[in-house]
């Protein structure tokens, strides 16, 4: 019996529809197999299904709230860090350790390529099962991980290497042992290395960008953002406990905060947007990782041509320019 497809809420429709279909492509197998009389009837049947679903998704995904967004961000089957080392990057190295206490599994480093580019790539690594999850923390990186992250970009700056950051955390580990092991500070730490090295780096948020844990590795000369990811100060369960005192008022919180990519243009938060196969990016991991690779080929061709001291001061005004905004005189 086949699995029953899973996901938000307002995704059913479309799963009911991606069950139908399911169940007709195994009867039509069978069919096949048992040389059953008039097959094309259950082809025409998986056709229209297949129609349908495409009409509805365009119609549900076009008008996403920012709550179900977020939902969409989080989703179990959304591609991570290490699946686009697989599929949109041509062979990948990884580096372990921050040569001060251990390990971070929370955060993944190491040299790649793609295509004429030699990299480094330094993303969250959330893990797809429960296992490989709470081995890394559920992407919530410690303070040697962004002392990993440190040192690998520091590497990268020596051999002349671009840097490519992927971001996908709730947020840095918030335990006792991280903040005795300096959490606020080594963010802090990492944020101003990235603002002064030497080399062009990219930034994308693929799922979750949360607080601290999401700029510790933030700082670059083009932030882009995937189409249904979001990058926030503060989760809108952490937003709606601060203001409402109930996590039950996490969609108004998420209403609130604008931290969709939408929201993030006009902003001027975010360089650019990355557009997500129809239905989101877990729907199709290989279309998505295309889309990664074109959008990092073309601006690693853009930034490799710039000076270092143009890449420094573009990348300074840059930060600078955030968060300004003028109000209009009150009379």
């Amino acid at each position: 019996m086949a699995k029953k497809p899973t996901g938000p809420e307002f995704e059913q429709p479309m799963l009911e529809i991606e069950t139908q279909i399911e169940s007709l492509q195994a009867k039509l197998e069978q069919s096949n197999r048992e040389n059953g009389a008039d097959p094309q009837a259950l082809e025409d049947q998986i056709i229209g299904l297949r129609r349908e679903w495409n009409r509805l998704t365009e119609e549900i995904y076009s008008d996403l709230s920012p709550w179900q967004i977020v939902q969409v961000s989080r989703h179990q089957e959304r591609p991570y860090t290490r699946d686009y080392l697989n599929l949109a990057f041509d062979e990948f190295v990884e580096l372990h350790g921050d040569k001060h206490f251990g390990d971070d599994r929370a955060m993944l480093t190491g040299f790649a390529q793609i295509d004429q580019f030699k990299v480094m790539v330094v993303g969250h690594q959330k893990g797809r099962t429960y296992k490989q999850r709470a081995k890394c923390n559920f992407g919530c990186a410690h303070p040697e991980g962004y002392r990993k992250a440190m040192s690998k970009m520091r590497l990268a700056e020596k051999y002349g290497m671009p840097i490519i950051c992927f971001i996908d955390t709730p947020g840095a580990y918030p335990g006792v042992g991280a903040e005795e092991r300096g959490q606020a500070q080594v963010i802090a730490e990492s944020m101003f290395q990235m603002s002064q090295l030497k080399t062009p780096i990219i930034c994308v948020v693929i799922g979750e960008g949360g607080s601290g844990g999401a700029l510790g590795i933030g700082v670059g000369d083009r932030v882009a953002i995937l189409q249904y990811a979001y990058y926030s100060v503060i989760s809108p369960e952490g937003c709606a406990g601060i203001l409402w005192k109930s996590h039950q008022h996490a969609p108004k919180a998420a209403d609130a905060l604008r931290f969709t990519s939408k929201h993030l243009t006009e902003l001027g938060v975010v360089d650019d947007v990355i557009e997500e196969p129809l239905g989101g990016a877990h729907r199709d991991h290989h279309k998505m990782a295309a889309r990664m690779k074109s959008y990092l080929v073309k601006t690693l061709a853009k930034l490799t041509d710039e000076p270092e001291e143009t890449l420094l001061q573009n990348r300074y005004e840059k930060f600078r320019q955030i968060g300004v905004f003028l109000e209009k005189a009150t009379t």
